[in-house]
């Protein structure tokens, strides 16, 4: 792993009751770092390697097994969703839709996961029905669910992203849930080269650029 994968990842914007989750704003203050290294370096040097991802399996929205495996070999952008959410999820699923129709060209070489922070409640044929809604192409997006435990493991120790549930919230109460906005670029070796706030379009333009740097770099 090069000196770039000792940088922590970005902040991360979160979705429900910003109050009550100040706390994890102290961690904001390393690793903003790293998003500024990445403004600051020219086209000719390659995107900073931010760490590896570990091995996981989770179940796809078609109900089959789906993780490391399957994307082994082809860089992938990842975000961070519900299908029940009230606030932030649906605008964060049509940016990912915006990168599906920016990078049509790449067809399956570039895949689209998106891992769900409620699983209990999203079950495959629920993703199913969000992803068809929201026009997902499902020969290069799918859908993610599984055990929470392990997708909180995936989610916030490997791609270091927030992800989590107001403690004693009853399963009903939305607004406990939480997770991080950015999107992830992972590229064909499980590396991660880049965070990307969803809520701000040059970030999105940085992520359609760097998903083009990596396809003509083979990585």
């Amino acid at each position: 792993m090069s000196a770039e994968s000792t940088l922590a990842a970005p902040p991360v914007r979160l979705t429900q009751r910003p109050g009550f989750w100040a706390g994890i704003a102290v961690v904001a203050l390393g690793i903003t770092l790293a998003a500024g290294v990445a403004l600051m370096r020219g086209r000719s040097e390659p995107l900073p390697q931010l760490g590896a991802m570990p091995e996981f399996t989770f179940t796809r929205h078609d109900g089959q097994p789906f993780g490391s495996a399957q994307l082994r070999g082809r860089p992938f952008v990842a975000n961070f969703i519900f299908t029940r959410c009230p606030t932030i999820c649906p605008a964060f699923t049509r940016k990912m839709v915006g990168v599906q129709e920016r990078t049509a060209s790449l067809g399956a070489g570039l895949q689209l996961v998106s891992f769900s922070v409620d699983p209990k409640y999203d079950t495959p044929e629920r993703l199913a029905e969000y992803g068809q809604r929201h026009g997902a192409d499902f020969t290069r997006w799918s859908f993610l669910t599984g055990d929470y435990e392990q997708l909180k493991d995936t989610i916030v120790h490997g791609f270091k992203i927030s992800m989590g549930r107001e403690a004693g919230a009853p399963e009903d109460d939305l607004l406990s849930i939480f997770h991080g906005t950015h999107f992830v670029l992972v590229d064909r070796d499980g590396q991660i080269r880049g965070y990307y706030d969803s809520a701000d379009s040059d970030s999105t333009e940085r992520l359609i650029r760097d998903v083009e740097r990596l396809n003509s770099e083979g990585h």
